[in-house]
């Protein structure tokens, strides 16, 4: 019974213990639910200036290398708002899903970037990311809330967020880290 308990926890937890060493950008993912809203809490490192991490979370269009991002588009600049559309897909048990949005953004030069859904096929978006430069690396602090706005049951609403996050901001860590050395020009 012992050397079954063992196996199946080995099982559960083997995976994620295992994903956690090979971790290069010291990736953290918190996804709570509070009633129907989900808070999102992530951060990872790269080395990068803050100035650099800048210049790559307000790549707006270049989002679309990121998985799930199927297109991502400037619609209008003001002074420090950005107001983008994204398109966003992803199969939740075999099933392709499509999400659309028109995000505002406020930027805050080298330090923060504010986001909030304007219109979109969520019922509530809005967070924030924060950049917290300290010795040749930058930390990208990631906080927000998302309402979901489908027919789908929430407790697969929940896996595909936890799921599908944590790709996407190993995704973004990755690509971050190698564009490193392009971002340098746009903070000269």
């Amino acid at each position: 019974m012992k050397q079954l308990l063992a196996i199946f926890l080995f099982v559960i937890f083997g995976p994620a213990a295992a994903q956690d060493g090979t971790n290069p950008y010291d990736l953290k993912l918190a996804i709570v639910r509070t009633g129907e809203r989900f808070q999102i809490n992530a951060s990872y490192e790269v080395p990068i200036t803050a100035c650099e991490a800048f210049a790559f979370i307000t790549d707006y269009e270049g989002a679309k290398s990121f998985p799930g991002v199927v297109d991502s588009k400037v619609l209008s600049r003001s002074g420090n708002k950005v107001r983008v559309a994204r398109l966003l897909e992803e199969r939740i048990l075999f099933i392709p899903f499509e999400m659309r949005s028109e995000l505002e953004y406020v930027e805050i030069p080298n330090k923060a970037l504010f986001f909030e859904q304007l219109s979109g096929d969520t019922k509530y978006y809005k967070g924030s990311w924060r950049l917290l430069p300290d010795k040749g690396f930058t930390t990208f602090k990631y906080d927000a809330q998302v309402e979901p706005n489908s027919l789908v049951p929430s407790t697969v609403i929940e896996f595909f967020i936890k799921n599908i996050v944590r790709r996407q901001f190993e995704a973004m860590a990755e690509v971050a880290s190698l564009k490193g050395s392009a971002l340098v020009r746009a903070c000269k």
